[in-house]
């Protein structure tokens, strides 16, 4: 179907005729109950209606080799994919989280709507090229230069929901809540001016942002206090009661200066703190989390929040190493995202949380049970908990079920006479974004031979913004 453009956005819904039927014909899929062969999949209106398995492909039925569920990206910062590769010189000093902040912040306080919005495009393409079908967009680039709110105060917000629409990527919208610099309260810094809220205009900016995902279908918004430093108590009780049955996002524990600066401040360590004094549940996902305890690392799993891992990120600046193999005995659940997007990658992100586990632990297979498969663990735990997360329906490839899939490139030589577990080892392991074949988000095929459907045109948009910034 051809494809509209209006205004220099395709239009997603475009790609879908109304009541539309597709047939998919795998020779392996990874279905809830494990793989099978011969699976034969029929979607409508965006939904697998039918899964047969055993089954003989019928004539006009689109044929692969292997598919398996599309991964839900739980973290993202969009517009920091224009600083990917740029801040790798070492300054002077002691080079660290806090020094690329500011690096960061320059970026931040230059972009408008229009760069933004190709920027995004650019990460949402990436993203889908990789294997992810649902995004989760922390947003916290709201007002314009100089501070003060745009007429439309959900401006920035539209930005990144036309980039999700451009592109054909779910999103989960999560508006930042950000009105301090530090712990206690402390005014926000001049680098921070085109994030600051108070909660009354936050509820506004929410408004907004209902507005602008409301086109993509099935987009979902929730809260996002931006972490402890930024938020008083009262204001992140005012947040959290804004959003009674959507996500709640929060960065915790991400660098040991938090952690020292929650103890100044409060006496407790920012986990402890946030377990004692909020009303943590399923809703919540705490991102990072990678300075906790022993004893904070089973409470939070208790509490059944999920954890947002960022390995590259987390590597990147120099974070530290979650604490998996407790979190994950003590039945918690995790989802991984990309944070700055310094680099996108579904099997990357995997990959790196279980170096970095046997890094930690000079082990190997440190994230599988006891004689099974590594990269079968992680996808699974990364499925669930990121679909969680974010607020979005997740029953794998299954009859009722979102048609978000991803067909592996088995032509690739890492998947040379693999089958079953193996495919998702070789894939995590060996092939990485190579391994991605075709991507479906709500049925609609976004990635064929790796490739997303809009990509010259939306990169050609990137490197004229890229351009733009480097002057």
């Amino acid at each position: 179907m051809q494809a509209k453009e209006s205004e220099g956005r395709l239009d997603a819904a475009s790609y879908i005729n109304a009541g539309e039927m597709t047939s998919l014909f795998a020779d392996q899929a990874l279905i809830p109950g494990g793989w099978r062969q011969a699976v034969r999949l029929t979607i409508r209106d965006g939904r697998i209606t039918g899964i047969e398995t055993g089954a003989a492909p019928h004539p006009g039925d689109e044929r692969h080799a292997v598919v398996v569920p599309a991964m839900p990206n739980l973290h993202s910062h969009a517009f920091q994919r224009a600083m990917a590769g740029l801040a790798e010189r070492r300054h002077t000093g002691n080079d660290t989280f806090w020094s690329w902040r500011e690096l960061m912040y320059r970026l931040a306080l230059s972009m408008n709507p229009d760069q933004v919005r190709a920027v995004a495009a650019q990460a949402y393409i990436e993203m889908l090229e990789a294997g992810f079908s649902r995004v989760g967009e922390f947003h916290y680039l709201h007002h314009d230069v100089d501070g003060r709110p745009y007429a439309e105060i959900a401006e920035m917000a539209n930005a990144v929901s036309a980039a999700a629409a451009h592109t054909g990527l779910g999103m989960t919208l999560l508006p930042v809540f950000y009105a301090h610099s530090a712990f206690g309260g402390k005014p926000p810094n001049e680098g921070q001016r085109r994030f600051i809220n108070s909660v009354d205009s936050y509820a506004q900016l929410l408004d907004g942002c209902r507005r602008a995902v409301k086109p993509l279908g099935t987009g979902v918004v929730g809260v996002a206090p931006h972490s402890l430093r930024a938020v008083t108590p009262e204001e992140l009780a005012g947040v959290v009661a804004l959003a009674p049955n959507t996500p709640i996002h929060i960065h915790i524990a991400e660098q040991m200066r938090e952690v020292e600066d929650c103890v100044a401040w409060s006496g407790q360590r920012p986990i402890a703190w946030l377990l004692d004094h909020a009303p943590v549940d399923e809703r919540w996902c705490l991102v990072h989390a990678t300075h906790m305890t022993e004893a904070e690392t089973t409470r939070t799993a208790a509490s059944r929040a999920v954890v947002g891992i960022c390995p590259i990120t987390e590597a990147n600046l120099g974070d530290g190493v979650f604490n998996a193999p407790t979190f994950t005995a003590a039945g918690g659940r995790f989802g991984v995202g990309s944070d700055s997007n310094v680099q996108i990658g579904a099997a990357d992100e995997l990959r790196l949380l279980e170096y970095s586990q046997r890094l930690a632990r000079q082990g190997r297979n440190v994230m599988a049970p006891p004689g099974g498969s590594t990269g079968r663990a992680l996808y699974d735990q990364a499925l669930r908990g990121g679909a969680r997360a974010l607020g979005a329906e997740f029953t794998g490839l299954a009859a009722g079920g979102p048609a978000d899939i991803v067909s592996l490139n088995t032509g690739h030589a890492a998947f040379a006479g693999a089958k079953d577990d193996a495919l998702l080892d070789a894939w995590i392991f060996n092939a990485g974004n190579g391994g991605v074949d075709c991507v479906w988000v709500n049925g609609v095929k976004q990635v064929e031979g790796g490739r997303h459907r809009a990509r010259g045109d939306v990169s050609q948009a990137f490197f004229k913004v890229m351009k733009q910034l480097a002057a």
